[in-house]
């Protein structure tokens, strides 16, 4: 008795269509895609710094001291006969790192914050505002710069400071958020089921704020990013002999006549980060939110 079998289709490719889709996104995101890209390969070298890197980035006297380009150093030296390129590489694991950490504790503030703000309303409105307001005074780089004098130097303080700096951002956006859905007709219902206020918080508003949050936390690295540079450029973020972007703008800039590529090179560096965080963040805000949707 012939037995009847499955007859399985053939195995289609998996990854065409997922090529497809993001070819699709990148036709219509094309700065996004750009910067995509472009943070792919810097997380990319961060991440195999040790692989890719010739040198050590404080190995003293790999060549000559201001010794400009070559094959062996292709970006040249510094003043101690570090490698320039080498330096580069590891500077790109603190910037990611700052960045990263900075927006997360940011958000982990300022989302709590903006919640019970908006939700709660009354005086814990008034009280969380004003304490937002307070720090929102101050601009974000002087209150980076006087939490960093306050606590001492070094790579955590300098993540923590520029994280309250930003937060204020978050609280606010959050608040906005809020206020505008707590009203809506799924909560109202939710409320005359006698659903305790954490859970309809939690359940049902948290989940329309993360658009907004994400296109922040978006833009938010890359002033964490240019923060950290200024910090470290000031000579009060990451201290030496740690690569920095920021302190190797430092020790380029009073070699500017005689080895321009010493700022150049960690100059473009965080330009272009900065700007693909930027491309990121402004695609983000157009694919997410549901006005801009049709226009495209």
């Amino acid at each position: 008795m012939a037995t009847v079998g499955v007859v399985k289709q053939p195995a289609r490719g998996v990854r065409g269509p997922i090529i497809l889709r993001w070819l699709r996104l990148a036709r219509r995101f094309p700065l996004g895609a750009f910067g995509f890209v472009c943070i792919g390969l810097i997380v990319v070298m961060a991440l195999t710094a040790p692989l890719v890197a010739p040198y050590s980035p404080t190995q003293v006297g790999t060549g000559l001291p201001l010794d400009g380009p070559s094959t062996d150093h292709w970006l040249g030296t510094d003043q101690l006969g570090r490698d320039l390129f080498s330096r580069l590489i590891y500077g790109s694991r603190v910037s990611i790192i700052v960045g990263v950490i900075a927006v997360g504790v940011a958000a982990s503030i300022g989302v709590p914050v903006g919640l019970v703000a908006g939700y709660a309303g009354g005086w814990a409105d008034v009280l969380l505002m004003r304490i937002v307001d307070a720090v929102i005074a101050f601009p974000s780089l002087i209150l980076a710069l006087a939490i960093v004098a306050t606590f001492g130097t070094g790579i955590e303080v300098v993540m923590v400071a520029i994280g309250v700096a930003l937060m204020p951002q978050y609280a606010r956006i959050v608040r906005a958020q809020v206020l505008s859905v707590k009203g809506s007709d799924y909560v109202l219902a939710a409320k005359a089921t006698g659903a305790p206020g954490v859970r309809i918080l939690l359940r049902h508003i948290a989940p329309n704020v993360w658009a907004p949050v994400l296109v922040v936390a978006t833009l938010g690295l890359a002033n964490a990013v240019v923060a950290e540079a200024s910090l470290s450029f000031l000579g009060i973020g990451v201290k030496p002999p740690q690569p920095t972007w920021g302190n190797m703008l430092l020790d380029g800039f009073g070699q500017m006549q005689r080895r321009p590529a010493m700022s150049i090179a960690p100059g473009v560096a965080i330009f272009v980060l900065v700007l693909s965080f930027n491309f990121i963040g402004d695609t983000l805000r157009d694919a997410l939110d549901p006005r801009l949707r049709g226009l495209r």
